[in-house]
């Protein structure tokens, strides 16, 4: 009587392992990169309030607002969230991109000491036909999180 393969062999067993390792070696960077993203479009998203905000105090008074008062949102600490810090109009942190109309979006609880602690900042450009928005970052570290469209430095640094 013949005996027949019963299961697999210890070499066809380490193969799948590795496979699976090299795969998972891949995937966890990407998935935390794409978890970082999904944060920063939050971030971002809610910062659309003081956008729009800034653009209506400038169509109906002719000029873009100094403060949040000014365009109408609540103090700065009270507009918060799970990854926004604060919301600012018309000054930042570290005076580089003050003036009449910017935004400025303290990040954090993102998990990420790169991000916790930095800002995204929304600059204005005024026309005749409206508010067009420039969007960028504390520092130059934080881009590969952004969307593509927020990736220049607009702080100089």
């Amino acid at each position: 009587m013949k005996n027949t393969q019963q299961g697999f062999t210890l070499i066809e067993l380490m193969i799948v392992v590795a496979i699976i390792g090299i795969l998972a070696a891949i995937a966890v960077p990407a998935y935390q990169d794409y978890s970082l993203r999904a944060k920063m479009s939050e971030v971002i998203n809610f910062a659309s309030s003081a956008k729009t905000a800034v653009s209506e105090a400038f169509i109906s008074g002719g000029s873009l607002p100094t403060t949040n008062s000014d365009a109408g949102l609540d103090d700065k600490t009270n507009i918060t969230s799970t990854y926004v810090e604060y919301v600012s109009v018309g000054s930042d942190n570290d005076g580089a991109n003050s003036g009449a109309g910017v935004v400025e979006i303290g990040i954090k609880g993102t998990g990420n000491t790169t991000l916790d602690g930095a800002y995204l900042v929304l600059i204005p450009t005024t026309s005749a036909s409206g508010v067009t928005w420039a969007c960028g970052a504390s520092t130059s570290n934080v881009y590969k999180w952004l969307p593509a469209n927020c990736r220049h430095n607009t702080s100089g640094t």
